[in-house]
C-alpha cells in the first residue's frame, strides 16, 4: 500500500512511486510513437489521410469510459470490502485477548497458561490467514506460537486457518472442563471465533471469485482498439499535436485499467493491494502486549512511501 503526503500541484506530475506510469509506459509509448508516425505521415502526404468525422471517436470513447468507470468502481469494491473484513478481524482478535485475559482467573491452575495459548493460537491464525490469500509459507511466522503437539497435525491440514479456529474452540472447551470459565463466558468468546471464521469466509470469497474474465476481456481490447484509431481520427484536425493527445488518452485509459487490476486482487504484493503485514504485526504486538510480555516484534514502517 502507498502511504505518503498528499502532493502539491506541482509534484502531481513528476511522482512516479505510486504511480501507474511504470506499469503501462509500453502502451503509452506505442500509442504516441503511432501517433507520431500518423502525424509525420499526414504534415508530408496530406493526401493519405482524409478528414473523418470525431462521431464514431466520441461514441466509442463515452462507451469505453462508461465499462472502465464501471470495472473501476467494481474492484473497488473488492479492495474495501478486503480491507473491511480485515478490520474486523482485527476487533475479534484484540477483544478475544481481552476477555481472555479479563474471564480466565490467571490464578487458577494452568490459568496463565490457558490465556497464553489462546492468544498465540489468534496470533498464529492472523498470519496464517495472511499467508494463504498471498499463497506463501506460514511456519516461519507461525510455529513459535504453537505447541510441538500440534505443529504435526496443523501441517498435514488442507485449510491452515480453519484448523487453527477448530484448534482455538477445542482449548476454549477445555477450559469449560476445567471450570475456567462458565457457559455464558464460553459462548461471548465462541461468537469472536466465529466471527474470524466468517472474516476467513469472507476473504476466500474475494480470492476465488475474480471479476469475469470476459468482461476484463471486452474492455481490455476496446481500450486497445480505440487507442489505436485515435490518432487516424484526430490527426486532420490536431496535426502534430496528435501524439500529445494519444498519449494523454492512452494513460487515462490504461491507468484505470491497470489500477483496476490491481485492486481487484487486494491481498497481493503490488504497491496498491492491502498492507496485510502490517495489520497483522500489529495485532501481534497489541496481543503480546495484553499477556505482559516486552520482547516485541518491530513495527511495519514504510520503505520508500510503502508499506506491505
Amino acid at each position: 500500500m502507498i502511504v505518503r503526503d498528499k502532493p502539491n500541484a506541482f509534484q502531481l506530475f513528476f511522482i512516479l512511486r505510486g504511480s501507474i506510469v511504470p506499469l503501462i509506459f509500453p502502451q503509452i509509448l506505442f500509442v504516441t510513437l503511432l501517433g507520431a508516425g500518423v502525424a509525420a505521415t499526414q504534415y508530408y502526404l496530406p493526401a493519405i489521410f482524409p478528414s473523418f468525422t470525431l462521431a464514431p471517436l466520441l461514441l466509442l470513447g463515452v462507451a469505453l469510459s462508461l465499462f472502465l468507470g464501471f470495472r473501476n468502481n467494481a474492484s473497488y469494491d473488492r479492495w474495501w470490502e478486503a480491507r473491511k473484513q480485515w478490520g474486523q478481524l482485527i476487533v475479534d482478535s484484540c477483544s478475544l485477548s481481552r476477555q481472555v485475559i479479563s474471564h480466565i482467573d490467571g490464578q487458577a491452575t494452568d490459568g496463565v497458561g490457558v490465556q497464553k495459548r489462546i492468544i498465540y493460537i489468534t496470533i498464529a491464525f492472523n498470519h496464517a490467514l495472511r499467508h494463504q490469500l498471498r499463497q506463501s509459507d506460514p511456519w516461519a511466522d507461525i510455529e513459535k506460537y504453537l505447541e510441538a503437539d500440534d505443529i504435526q497435525k496443523l501441517r498435514q491440514s488442507q485449510n491452515l486457518p480453519d484448523a487453527l479456529l477448530r484448534l482455538m474452540g477445542r482449548k476454549l472447551g477445555s477450559c469449560r472442563h476445567k471450570k475456567l470459565l462458565s457457559d455464558f463466558l464460553i459462548q461471548s468468546l465462541d461468537e469472536h471465533i466465529t466471527s474470524m471464521a466468517g472474516v476467513q469466509a469472507a476473504c476466500e470469497r474475494i480470492q476465488n471469485t475474480p471479476v469475469p474474465f470476459a468482461y476484463t476481456l471486452l474492455v481490455q481490447r476496446t481500450a486497445y482498439l480505440y487507442c489505436f484509431i485515435l490518432s487516424f481520427g484526430i490527426v486532420a484536425s490536431q496535426g502534430l499535436l496528435t501524439p500529445l493527445f494519444c498519449a494523454i488518452v492512452a494513460y487515462a485509459f490504461f491507468g484505470l485499467d491497470a489500477l483496476s487490476e490491481e485492486l481487484e486482487e487486494p491481498f497481493g504484493r503490488s504497491a496498491n493491494n492491502l498492507a496485510l503485514s502490517a495489520m497483522t504485526r500489529s495485532v501481534e504486538i497489541n496481543l503480546l502486549e495484553s499477556l505482559g510480555e516486552t520482547d516485541l516484534p518491530e513495527i511495519i514502517e514504510p520503505k520508500k512511501h510503502r508499506i506491505e
